[in-house]
Order: structure tokens, then sequence, then C-alpha cells
């Protein structure tokens, strides 16, 4: 565990090493089926799962690599799509969905386990299950780190966690757990899938409500606490930037007192969590028929 946070070439060496992913992926699988989520064992291999998952899309080697991107160029060209997310077509997410990781495999192996839809259900099911902090957080935050690029990886994951998964309620109940950094993390995780278009209605559904509950009435005085309020400002702008119905949903939640109190505080420490929130008004201010319904 303390090896695997040593940097980029403790990572590589790592998740070369033959059959140490698989090992730590089977423990996992073990402690699960045997209703032990909560033994420190497990909590160690989510953990190192955890940082073998920072950065992959970056320093995945050069055959996954190209395999993906490859793939990814050809449903480009062949829909003449420019950008990540291509058009809203739903064709084209469809399509999308369908092949952008072609080397999902029945049985992986080694590296290509760490986004496998296998793992991301494993991830899943310890949120729901495990009432241990650090598990909950390890799995909360390699979720995060598999969903933080902008290419097709992040974007199949995410898919993986919204829709395959179902696990937006598994991590809705981590927003309302005691440990400070749990929450944050699952708000970071919910940050990152908010990024995805097809995704927006779903996740605004399932959590927008919960995200307003937690926003303070003023900046908030920890560092944490003031990280974690920039997460919900900055998902809040995803979710209502292009959906007039989204930002109603906010307004209905007694949302807007508090974004705006925390936009006023112009004190340096807390600058962040000010400029998030005046980042969210000004997007709120842009659906024109909500004007009357803001000034009321």
């Amino acid at each position: 565990r303390n090896m695997s946070s040593a940097g980029p070439e403790g990572r590589k060496k790592m998740r070369e090493c033959k059959g140490l992913i698989d090992s730590l992926v089977y423990y996992i699988q073990g402690a699960i089926a045997d209703h032990e989520p909560n033994d420190k064992a497990t909590e160690n291999c989510v953990c190192i799962l955890h940082n073998l998952s920072y950065q992959l899309e970056i320093e995945l080697p050069e055959s996954y690599a190209q395999s993906i991107y490859m793939q990814r160029r050809n449903i480009s060209s062949n829909d003449k799509t420019p950008g990540c997310f291509g058009t809203r077509s739903r064709k084209v997410k469809e399509k999308q969905h369908d092949i952008l990781l072609p080397e999902e495999k029945s049985n992986p192996k080694g590296v290509e386990s760490l986004w496998h839809s296998t793992l991301i259900r494993i991830y899943l099911s310890l949120i729901a299950k495990s009432t241990r902090n650090y598990t909950q957080e390890a799995s909360l935050g390699a979720l995060q780190n598999l969903t933080a690029g902008t290419g097709p990886m992040p974007f199949a994951v995410a898919w993986t966690v919204v829709q395959k998964g179902n696990g937006l309620p598994s991590i809705r109940a981590m927003l309302h757990v005691s440990h400070p950094t749990v929450k944050k993390t699952a708000v970071s995780l919910l940050r990152n899938l908010s990024r995805n278009t097809s995704l927006q209605s779903d996740i605004a559904r399932e959590v927008l409500p919960d995200l307003v509950s937690m926003l303070p009435e003023s900046v908030p005085g920890s560092d944490t606490a003031c990280e974690t309020t920039v997460s919900i400002c900055y998902t809040l702008f995803n979710l209502t930037q292009s959906s007039s119905h989204n930002a109603r949903l906010l307004l209905s939640a007694h949302g807007l007192p508090k974004v705006i109190a925390i936009s006023m505080n112009d004190s340096n420490m807390f600058s962040k969590a000010s400029r998030a929130a005046s980042v969210l008004l000004y997007s709120l201010w842009s659906h024109t028929d909500l004007h009357s319904a803001y000034k009321k």
C-alpha cells in the first residue's frame, strides 16, 4: 500500500508485476462473497488499486492506449463528430457506449482489470456494503481517478458507473456520512460524472437536491469543507449549464440564497469557493426564462 503511492515509476512497476492486480481483485471478490467488506486486508487491497488507478489514462502502456484511441478516432471520422463527447445525437451516443472500450474482455488480466466493468462494480459494491471509511474513500477515489480525464476511457467508466452499475444511489448515500473526506471524494466523483452530458439528467434527478442541502450558508472554515463546497458548485454548474429544468430544481431546493452568500465572501483564504459560486450564479442567470423566479 505504501509502495503504490511512490510515484509514476512505482505505479508502472506494480501494474506490470504479473499476477499482482489479479490477486488484489481476487481477494476483494472473496471478501465481498464472504460478507466481510470491512476487514483491514480488503481496505489495503482497495487502497493499492486506488493508487494504481491514479493518472491511469496518461500512464497506460502504448499498446492499450493505441487500441482505445485508434478505435475512438475511427468513430470520430465515420461520424464526422468533433471533440470528445461528439454531438448530442442519441445514435452517436449509443454507438460510443457500444464501442468505446474494445478490449473489455470477459476475463481481464493485469492492468486491463483496472478499468474493467467487473472492478467498477466491485468498487460500487464496497461503497454500498463497507462501513470502513478508508475503504469507502478508496473505492470512491478509484472511480474518481478513472473518470478524471476527457478521453474514451473516463467516458466509458462514467457510463458504467451511472447506467450499467446503477451506482448513483450508493454514491448518494456517501454524501450523508459524517466523515468529511469521504464526502469530499464522493462529490469530486460526481463532479467528474456530471461532465458527461448524456448522464446529467440522471445525476440531477438522483443527487441535485442532496448537493444543494450540503451547501453551507456561507463559506466554510476548514480546507476540506471548502474544497467540498467548490466541487459542489462546479457539479451544479455542470448540471444546470444547459438545463433550465435542472436550474429550476436548484431553485426549488432553496439553493439560490446559499450560492449568493458563498459568492459574496471575498476573503482570499476562501476565494476558490466564492469564485465557484459566482461561476454557478452566472450560469444560472443565462436561463432567461427563470429571471422572474430568481427575482422573487
